[in-house]
């Protein structure tokens, strides 16, 4: 997907929740949109900080599904300094089995520090590889988003969705190596504890 569908989509998004933005060519109407997608953006993010519970099932390539449980602590960093929002996830699991010594390129504890920088998160590494990642964002309706990220030869499509006024969260991911899809993950999450 190039640019210029993916800032489409993203006004498609906007109209669609907001009303505003379908025959206006005028900056002033396109800023509008950006403000209004940032904000959606922020909003959505806060909804996810807090504690939750992930029951996980993994495919990979021929092999029976994998069901694993860890834990995922979502915060806001705070930084007077910065024009943009910085989230902090933190993983792990309480019983490690044997699917990390199997797949050493998952980690059964880590920290992920992300920027929310207008339709992209910038990760300081990602869940496959050290690597630093930018991820690009689109938006479903106000519950559910899209990101979408390429690194080390991986493409990854993940989508989440916050339901039932964010007691859970549903996130369906798609890993391809190479242009061979490898891993397929359904993730059932259930709020723990959230920021307050």
């Amino acid at each position: 997907m190039n640019t210029f569908e993916i800032s489409q989509s993203q006004e498609m998004a906007i109209s669609h929740s907001s009303g505003i933005g379908r025959k206006k060519n005028s900056s002033v109407g396109i800023d509008r949109l950006r403000i209004d997608f940032d904000s959606n953006l922020k909003r959505w993010f806060s909804r996810n900080i807090g504690l939750w519970h992930s029951k996980r099932q993994y495919f990979f390539d021929e092999e029976k599904a994998i069901n694993l449980e860890m834990y995922i602590n979502v915060s806001k960093i705070i930084q007077s300094d910065s024009e943009f929002e910085s989230y902090r996830f933190k993983w792990w699991c309480e019983d490690e089995k044997d699917f990390f010594i199997k797949r050493p390129n998952y980690k059964s504890e880590g920290e992920i520090t992300a920027r929310l920088q207008g339709h992209q998160l910038i990760r300081d590494c990602s869940y496959l590889s050290d690597s630093s990642v930018i991820t690009n964002i689109r938006q479903v309706d106000e519950h559910e988003l899209i990101f979408e990220s390429n690194y080390d030869n991986w493409h990854v499509l993940e989508h989440t969705r916050l339901i039932a006024q964010d007691k859970f969260r549903s996130r369906a991911i798609y890993s391809w190596f190479k242009d061979d899809l490898k891993i397929v993950e359904n993730h059932h999450e259930i709020r723990m504890k959230n920021s307050n």
